[in-house]
């Protein structure tokens, strides 16, 4: 994959869902996967106990409605 600043990604330690996960739909393209790195770069940048809390209950949503990644 060439796709710049992929590698950042990594610098944390993975959790069961992300910023991205629960506010980008499934993508296979390469598109996409740029579109899902901005949303991981904005959680990196932006990283805090809110946004943690505001993840997690996203997640719920998505499980309990059923409107998740398609």
């Amino acid at each position: 994959m060439n796709i710049p600043y992929y590698f950042a990604r990594h610098t944390i330690k993975p959790g069961v869902t992300g910023w991205a996960q629960v506010f980008y739909p499934y993508g296979a393209s390469e598109e996409d996967a740029m579109e899902k790195l901005r949303f991981d770069l904005y959680y990196l940048k932006n990283y805090s106990m809110t946004l943690d809390v505001l993840i997690i209950l996203e997640t719920i949503k998505v499980v309990l409605l059923g409107r998740g990644g398609r």
